[in-house]
């Protein structure tokens, strides 16, 4: 029967696996720059400096791209609610180094997202700063969870926020569009070896916990729910459309995952991670 371990004692098992981990991101990532992919030469005034207001006739963009991109900077803004869900259990050591990185990197988005949506006049930056502040203040409201469980659905989460900078690429827009979703997928891509990393860690440190995170994690996820300036649901809107289907999140999001971890051939779980795993397996369908 496996040793049930506390979070601390997670915490400081995985320590050394963090460090290897972070370094090796650290080593890899790419240094790139928000204002290098903003058409600058696009802006103009406001009325306020004398120019003129937004007006929808300035848009250039597709209904569905203008949406896509306004989701991903809504569910960027809200970084300080994703960056407090993780430090409350990342506090110490190379774990508060790799929150403190992961958070410098996330927020280049929202940095990128919004400067590109004003400066084409893409969007009304008046609506946009409005479902913004409501973004913000309702902030992020999850259930406590344990370490693992952090670390799986983070996984998660970059993974599924990969498939939708991905497709919205594909949309083949314009180049400059193109070119941000490619930049952003990208991160999430690199931000998703982390924690999937972390989680494999996990595994081979705490087989049983590890794999009752992974099924409790996939049996409740949710994308974040983003309410657009006419009521709607940006969430509802992307799925329709193909950007991204969480009903096809077993698929392109946990089956990925759970593969590269080896969950369904692993020989180290014992009666309570056997049961978790048979239980996964039928989330995914298999």
């Amino acid at each position: 029967m496996q040793k049930l371990l506390t979070d601390s004692e997670l915490l400081d098992v995985l320590s050394p696996d963090m460090e290897d981990i972070l370094a090796r991101h650290l080593r890899i990532a790419r240094p790139w720059y928000p204002h290098d992919y903003v058409p600058w030469s696009d802006g103009r005034n406001f009325a306020l400096l004398g120019g003129e207001d937004w007006d929808p006739a300035q848009s250039e963009l597709t209904e569905l791209t203008s949406t896509a991109l306004t989701v991903s900077v809504l569910i960027a803004d809200n970084l300080s609610a994703y960056h407090r869900d993780l430090a409350k259990y990342l506090r110490h050591g190379p774990w508060w180094r790799w929150v403190g990185r992961w958070t410098a990197e996330e927020n280049r988005h929202e940095i990128l997202l919004r400067n590109y949506l004003v400066v084409s006049r893409a969007v009304d930056p008046i609506e946009l700063e409005r479902m913004r502040m409501t973004q913000v203040v309702a902030g992020l409201r999850r259930p406590s969870v344990h370490v693992l469980d952090v670390l799986a659905r983070a996984a998660f989460d970059e993974a599924a926020a990969t498939v939708r900078h991905r497709n919205t690429a594909a949309l083949a827009e314009n180049s400059v569009v193109t070119a941000i979703a490619d930049r952003l997928a990208a991160d999430d891509a690199a931000h998703t070896e982390v924690f999937a990393d972390l989680v494999a860690a996990g595994l081979n440190r705490a087989p049983d916990q590890a794999v009752r995170a992974i099924a409790d994690q996939v049996a409740v996820f949710e994308t974040p729910e983003v309410t657009l300036a006419d009521g709607c649901s940006g969430t509802a809107l992307l799925a329709a459309s193909g950007v991204y289907e969480p009903v096809r999140a077993p698929e392109v999001v946990f089956g990925p995952l759970v593969d590269r971890w080896k969950i369904f051939s692993r020989t180290d779980f014992g009666s309570a991670g056997e049961q978790a795993a048979a239980e996964l397996a039928v989330l995914l369908g298999r």
